[in-house]
């Protein structure tokens, strides 16, 4: 069984120690996806900084669900995934995946599933600021 971490926090993420907790001596691939917050969105120049809006328990579980199902779909080493709440400046990490596998194959695929699927399941609301005003969206 592989080793499984989920993590929300208002806390900045340490992409090392979340890398270091899917390491095993059979992985021969590790794979960290970081979803950073940049200075634009759709339709919208000058974003300063997201606030993340989580339920943390339910998040937690849900992503719980999509760790399982990509341990189920793909021969995996380990999956940690950690979601920032509250507010996160321009440049941080807001939500960070890592993967362990024997095969890169395995953990790019299997990496790409759970952001994928976090972002379309787990009930994360973030808002959006700028110069001059806000916006509440759904998303991670």
């Amino acid at each position: 069984m592989p080793s499984t971490r989920v993590r929300v926090s208002t806390d900045p993420i340490d992409h090392a120690k979340l890398v270091e907790s899917v390491a095993s001596p059979a992985a021969g691939a590790t794979v960290l996806f970081l979803g950073t917050v940049r200075d634009h969105s759709e339709g919208r120049e000058g974003i300063t900084h997201l606030v993340y809006e989580v339920y943390r328990e339910e998040v937690e579980r849900v992503i719980a669900t999509i760790v399982e199902e990509a341990c189920d779909r793909w021969p995996l080493e380990g999956v940690a995934v950690d979601h920032r709440a509250g507010p996160v400046t321009l440049g941080e990490a807001s939500v960070a995946v890592a993967v362990s596998s024997a095969h890169r194959s395995d953990a790019f695929a299997a990496a790409r599933y759970v952001i994928d699927e976090l972002k379309q399941r787990a009930p994360i609301w973030k808002k959006e600021h700028w110069m001059g005003g806000a916006e509440w969206s759904r998303g991670s």
